[in-house]
């Protein structure tokens, strides 16, 4: 069982009687500066102000005389030899061994876990048995060792804070890395997009360019068609003395097309044009009278069809709308 001294001295540097206890216990009663530096190791574990009941069978200071030896770091070389119990020359029972000590630098240790924390501390390896017995702390010890402590503590604590704040300002840092990141990629995707809008808007402006200009060449085609036709001399009117044979009936041929056409809301639009005008003038003719209408096609009713993008550079006749029809707007 731990011993009421060591219990009270500890809790004279600050800890509390269940911090004592426990770690008395967990250091297998060795001594006040082992069960402080099992403490130091241990302050941030959850169950370390719970009630500690002492294992039994644990008592401390018991004899060391039959401890292992070793040579290596960190472990007691007890040193000596012999029969346990009697003295190599004398045969004389040798004196209860009350401590350990540092052959190299002389300190006094309580027992082996004491010793085993001082050479892990130094680097020492050398130890034997001695029968000094360690004497308890003054009150100015205690105090010093009070004071040792409160600052080793703080300096825990700071460091522990300290690393704390490094790991809250690196994520931080990874936090903004990644938003300028995704920032950038959003503002890349959206100057794409608009980009790709403008290039868009430029392709349809020269598509409908391209079909105006189709338009007024076919217009001036068919002006042209129309003066030579009304320049030609009559036939009919020059003197023929040979009487000529009856031309065979041919079939009616017309010149101009009249088309109604029908708009979304209900209203219509009668207008005439040429026979060998195309289809994208009339759309034209539709755009210029009606441009809230945005982009739209055309279709027939009776046959039923929608004109295709091909069939808007093919003459009325050749579609068959002369030399009437019925068309009807439908918005894209």
């Amino acid at each position: 069982m731990a011993s009421t001294a060591d219990v009270q001295t500890l809790m004279e540097m600050g800890f509390t009687k269940n911090n004592a206890e426990r770690a008395l216990a967990k250091t297998s009663y060795q001594g006040v500066q082992l069960a402080m530096d099992w403490l130091f190791a241990h302050e941030d574990d959850p169950d370390i102000n719970e009630p500690f009941e002492a294992p039994k069978g644990n008592v401390l200071g018991a004899s060391i005389v039959d401890t292992p030896q070793t040579d290596s770091v960190g472990e007691v070389n007890l040193g000596g030899g012999g029969e346990p119990g009697v003295s190599g020359e004398t045969g004389e029972a040798p004196s209860q061994a009350k401590s350990l000590k540092c052959d190299e630098c002389g300190k006094l240790l309580k027992g082996e876990m004491d010793a085993q924390a001082h050479a892990a501390r130094t680097q020492h390896s050398q130890f034997s048995e001695s029968t000094d017995e360690i004497k308890p702390l003054t009150a100015e010890e205690k105090a010093e060792q009070m004071r040792k402590l409160q600052e080793k503590i703080k300096m825990n604590r700071l460091e522990r804070e300290e690393k704390e704040k490094q790991e809250a300002l690196a994520r931080e840092i990874q936090r903004r890395q990644s938003g300028k990141m995704i920032v950038n990629t959003k503002q890349k995707f959206e100057e794409a997009e608009i980009k790709k809008l403008a290039e868009q808007r430029q392709r349809e402006k020269r598509d409908d360019m391209e079909a105006r200009r189709k338009v007024k060449e076919a217009i001036e085609r068919d002006k042209a068609e129309r003066a030579a036709k009304k320049n030609k001399p009559d036939v009919s009117q020059t003197a023929d003395p040979q009487p000529k044979p009856a031309a065979p009936v041919e079939k009616k041929s017309y010149t101009d097309c009249q088309l109604q056409i029908r708009l979304p809301g209900g209203d219509t639009i009668n207008h005439t044009f040429s026979a060998k005008e195309s289809l994208a003038a009339v759309r034209l003719y539709i755009q210029m009278n009606k441009p809230e209408f945005g982009a739209f096609n055309l279709r027939q009713n009776f046959p039923p069809k929608v004109y295709q993008p091909e069939d808007y550079e093919k003459p009325l006749d050749q579609l068959g709308l002369v030399p009437r029809a019925n068309l009807l707007v439908v918005k894209k």
